[in-house]
């Protein structure tokens, strides 16, 4: 198991943490959560060993071995994917052992060392890195190019498969979900569940917080408290301890009072003096319950100065693209008021390209795009955080797009949680999160008739993405959204449009549905007719344990549904009987109720799973075929 025991450390001369204490079990996926700034990254950093607490003692088995995600590599001119492999440096080193040996003509070391490599899955090597970077968004003609090449967002999946090529019993993975797409981001949590190792991950998905996660580490007033399950589960247990907390600490506050009282009408009286000396040494010595804090700290909204038009934006028998590369091709489509929209479509489907066409930074090359008069639009990109200017702070960026007085500038960014010195930073100073929060605050003061927003939500706390889907969802205007959070689309969106194969329609099904529809393909996409013999043999495998995985997931719920459906036939039995209802009282009896229309929920849920699971296995039995 991996133990902090009473950890103290400061950071610039202030406490960060205070006695922390912590365990995770081995085979436990652990998510850290917690606002900026209370330490998770710094957690990460003193298991490392990169800091050093100033008191207190971390401990973990020796021989675990730790894979850790990288953000910062400096660009190299490796292939894609010997970059990523060489994540493994036993079956790297192995393979320049065998070169060695071979050039040299030493019979016995290459002997030796192709049975080492073949017992460490080296002929599954390269495959394994392929089946990585296909899953993560990569193409097979991305494998050749130099690192050097890709955009800061692609080294970053870059180092992520290389820390997923890493045989390790402990993974620890900082915000592994910012720079990918929905697609990638579905990939990795089907690849991390399967992983059978330790995990502790810093993320701000609250979805793939959920499917992964065996337990949520909450990081508060520098010390660490532990709830079981995913993130869901965390804010029910919290709420939970928050509302114990406020009675205890009222129980308090009255017993406090009380003694007081006695304290003061007594203190005068020599007869009750030991009685009065004994209270106000119990009053020393009685400490505040230290109440758990669940203030919001955003308070912002987008609104519009226009009434709107109908259609908003109009796209007639249009074609996109760059030159004479076509993306998408001749699709007609309109956006009206209330449209929350949410574009589906794996990597260079054409998701950004749309979204550029409407906020008018790309020209059609074909038909044509109209947007209406009083249709302002604001767009959100990941290169407006690289433009903003560096030696400006927030306070300026906002003072010099805008008429409102001192404190209403003040006001303003304090809603989108800057506040005290943070407001005067410099840009240059910002964290990634900050500057998304400036860019996104300066967009509100727009008050556009239109948002068009791709991949809002990167660098953003969980506090921040709860407030921007509370915010789009009571915004008056229309919403066209490319993002990988999944609670943000399904609170947002009413309609996906999804592209593919170059068209753009209306997606009929929801998130799960689209996630079905995509598993065989991220889980396997090499071309079987480039192997050879012995690869061919080992693809056929990794098909039939993808089938023997679904299998497996079908049977489950096939257990539950019939769990479940036995325990409401026998609650349905006992609401039915005259004798439970004359004996039972209300509080019990409502209680049942709450059970039977809980399990019924439940029932539902796991019946659309397995029709999904069933119609996903079929069609990739279809795909074997």
């Amino acid at each position: 198991m991996l133990q902090f025991r009473d950890i103290h450390f400061k950071y610039d001369n202030q406490p960060l943490f205070s006695g922390l204490s912590l365990t995770i079990h081995a085979g436990h996926k652990a998510c850290i959560v917690g606002r900026n700034g209370v330490g998770k990254t710094t957690l990460f950093e003193l298991l490392l060993g990169n800091l050093i607490p100033d008191d207190g003692d971390i401990s973990y088995p020796k021989n675990w071995r730790v894979a850790t995600l990288r953000q910062n590599i400096a660009p190299s001119e490796r292939s894609a994917l010997d970059f990523v492999k060489d994540g493994d440096e036993v079956l790297r080193s192995l393979e320049h052992t065998i070169e060695r040996a071979t050039k040299s003509a030493d019979d016995s070391e290459l002997v030796d060392s192709l049975s080492t490599y073949e017992d460490q899955g080296g002929y599954r090597y390269t495959q394994r890195a392929e089946t990585i970077l296909h899953g993560l968004g990569f193409t097979s003609e991305d494998f050749d190019k130099p690192h050097s090449e890709f955009s800061g967002g692609w080294r970053i999946r870059l180092n992520l498969a290389q820390t997923l090529m890493v045989p390790s019993d402990y993974l620890l993975l900082d915000e592994p979900t910012n720079h990918l797409d929905l697609e990638a981001v579905s990939w990795l949590y089907r690849w991390l569940n399967k992983y059978e190792g330790t995990i502790v991950l810093i993320a701000h998905d609250r979805e793939f917080i959920d499917r992964i996660a065996t337990e949520v580490i909450h990081l508060d007033q520098g010390i660490a408290r532990t709830y079981s399950g995913g993130y869901s589960a965390f804010e029910k247990q919290r709420a939970a301890l928050l509302l114990q907390q406020e009675t205890l600490l009222q129980r308090q506050e009255k017993e406090r009072d009380r003694i007081q009282k006695f304290v003061d009408r007594f203190r005068a009286k020599a007869s009750k003096a030991k009685q009065v000396q004994s209270r106000i040494k119990l009053l020393e010595k009685m400490t505040y319950t230290a109440v758990l804090r669940d203030e919001a700290p955003y308070q912002f909204s987008f609104s519009s100065l226009t009434r709107f038009d109908q259609p908003m934006v109009s796209f007639q028998t249009c074609t996109l693209g760059y030159g004479q590369h076509e993306v998408i091709k001749e699709f007609t489509q309109r956006i009206y008021p209330k449209d929350r929209i949410g574009i589906l479509g794996i990597n260079g489907a054409g998701k950004t390209t749309l979204l550029k066409a409407i906020a008018n930074e790309l020209n059609p090359l074909h038909g044509k795009v109209e947007v209406s008069e009083r249709t302002t639009v604001g767009y959100f990109a990941q290169h407006q955080l690289e433009v903003l200017t560096g030696t400006q702070s927030a306070y300026e960026h906002i003072e010099t797009n805008t008429e409102m007085s001192a404190q209403s500038v003040r006001n303003f960014l304090g809603a989108w949680g800057f506040s005290g010195s943070t407001i005067f930073r410099p840009v240059s100073h910002l964290s990634g999160g900050e500057k998304a929060r400036l860019v996104l605050a300066k967009l509100a003061l727009q008050r556009p008739a239109l948002l068009v927003l791709d991949e809002p939500t990167n660098h953003l706390d969980l506090e921040m993405r709860n407030a921007l889907a509370s915010a789009l969802d009571n915004f008056e205007g229309a919403v066209v959204v490319v993002a990988h959070d999944q609670h943000l689309l399904r609170q947002c969106v009413n309609e996906f449009w999804l592209i593919r194969d170059g068209t753009i329609s209306v997606y009929r099904g929801d998130l799960d549905d689209y996630e079905a529809m995509l598993s065989p393909v991220v889980n396997v996409q090499l071309d079987t007719r480039s192997l050879n013999s012995k690869a061919k043999r080992q693809h056929r495998a990794l098909m039939r344990e993808q089938m023997k995985a679904f299998t497996r997931e079908i049977n489950r719920i096939e257990r539950s549904l019939d769990e479940i459906s036995g325990e409401v036939e026998s609650l349905t039995e006992r609401l039915q009987d005259p004798m439970t209802l004359e004996h039972l009282n209300r509080d019990e009896l409502n209680s049942l109720l709450a059970r039977h229309s809980e399990l019924t929920r439940e029932s539902a849920r796991l019946e659309a799973q397995w029709y999904s699971l069933t119609e996903s296995m079929d069609r990739y039995s279809a795909g074997r075929s």
